[in-house]
């Protein structure tokens, strides 16, 4: 878990679904909700892989998190195979390079022919970034995670595994805990609202589909189209 230390009562509270390498919408969402002191933004995992430039949306988290604003970077499972690949405490390494990750690396310049060096090219800041992701946030009564929980079991019984990989188990069953379960991982066509229990909020950017962001004090829906800049809002059932 990770802790509050710019938030205040009053702020807004914010979650960001899957990113994958798509800077600019990302831009455009941020620049829209103007995130300020006092507010809370929560990112769910899942900034690399896939789209044109996983180093320029890290480079935005970080100049976010330099912000006034209260950052939240959870871990995503692309994530995790990308550190297991770099030699850092992770898993399934090996399956990095086949989920997208060949479009991660190029976007640091690093190519077949070095990749046992991958490592060290690299950032160090980036390299900084993902080993410090936290893996879940609970803020009441939100609970936010990257994939999931498994339903059968209460909070502290929780397993990072699940946390970062489950889906139909999940996405399709209520669950035990006292909280509703904000996630991203599995693409959809809109935001999954099932509550109490869980909200959704990967709209399948990197597939053609959408950047999501909701903001939970006022309800309201950010979204913005792969390849555009123009967000658009609408208010969201949360209650």
């Amino acid at each position: 878990m990770t802790t509050n230390r710019k938030s205040k009562p009053g702020g807004r509270v914010f979650a960001i679904g899957d990113i994958h390498g798509c800077p600019d919408e990302l831009d455009a969402i941020l620049k829209s909700i103007a995130p300020t002191a006092g507010d809370t933004v929560v990112f769910v995992g899942d900034y690399v892989d896939r789209g044109p430039s996983a180093r320029d949306v890290i480079e935005l988290a970080l100049e976010l998190e330099r912000g006034d604003a209260e950052c939240v970077f959870l871990k995503g499972n692309h994530e995790d195979m990308m550190l297991s690949f770099l030699g850092m405490p992770g898993n399934y390494g090996e399956s990095f390079l086949f989920n997208g990750g060949i479009a991660t690396l190029d976007s640091y310049g690093v190519h077949e022919e070095d990749l046992e060096d991958a490592f060290a090219r690299l950032p160090a800041a980036h390299l900084d970034f993902m080993s410090r992701l936290a893996t879940s946030y609970l803020r009441p009564p939100y609970l936010f995670v990257h994939a999931g929980i498994m339903p059968s079991r209460q909070l502290e019984e929780q397993q990072p595994e699940d946390m970062l990989w489950i889906r139909q188990e999940f996405i399709f069953s209520p669950h035990k805990i006292d909280a509703t379960v904000v996630f991203g991982h599995t693409p959809m066509r809109g935001v999954m609202i099932d509550l109490p229990y869980k909200l959704g909020i990967d709209t399948g950017l990197v597939y053609g589909g959408k950047l999501t962001c909701v903001e939970f004090t006022e309800g309201v829906l950010y979204q913005v189209q792969r390849g555009h800049r123009a967000v658009k809002t609408r208010s969201i059932p949360l209650r």
